[in-house]
């Protein structure tokens, strides 16, 4: 199980921690922040990113493949429902999306390079997004 706690700290300023380790996030000033760490969505392309360097690092050692070097970057935005090519949903709204590049270096077959590129979308973080999350929300007035 994952758990952090957060509070803020000042006008749109967190600060996070799991208990062992802490961070901070924060908005840019255009968005009426003072930008002392990333914002939300940051850290969460961030954890997505984390998540499939480790996820393809670890499947590599277990499998015993030559990878000398993962990058992955993100980008997150809000489309316009109709300018979705590959999405379900055409009518009304917005549609959330997540654009990824992954570049994986190293000495790979052509199978090889295969699975590694379906191992990508398979990080626990990517899966959990893709498939939607419920949230439990408690709230606590003091």
């Amino acid at each position: 199980m994952a758990r952090i706690s957060a509070e803020l700290t000042s006008g749109t300023a967190v600060s996070l921690s799991n208990g062992r380790h802490s961070w901070s996030a924060d908005e840019p000033p255009q968005a009426g922040g003072s930008d002392t760490g990333p914002t939300p969505y940051e850290i969460l392309l961030g954890a997505l990113a984390a998540c499939t360097c480790i996820t393809l690092a670890l499947y590599c050692r277990h499998k015993g493949i030559d990878l000398r070097r993962v990058t992955a970057s993100y980008e997150y935005d809000r489309i316009h429902a109709e300018d979705c090519d590959d999405c379900d949903q055409k009518e009304g709204g917005f549609i959330d999306r997540i654009t990824s590049r992954v570049k994986i270096e190293g000495t790979f077959t052509e199978a090889q390079r295969q699975r590694l590129a379906q191992i990508v979308s398979r990080c626990p973080v990517h899966k959990t997004l893709e498939a939607g999350v419920r949230i439990a929300d408690q709230v606590e007035f003091g």
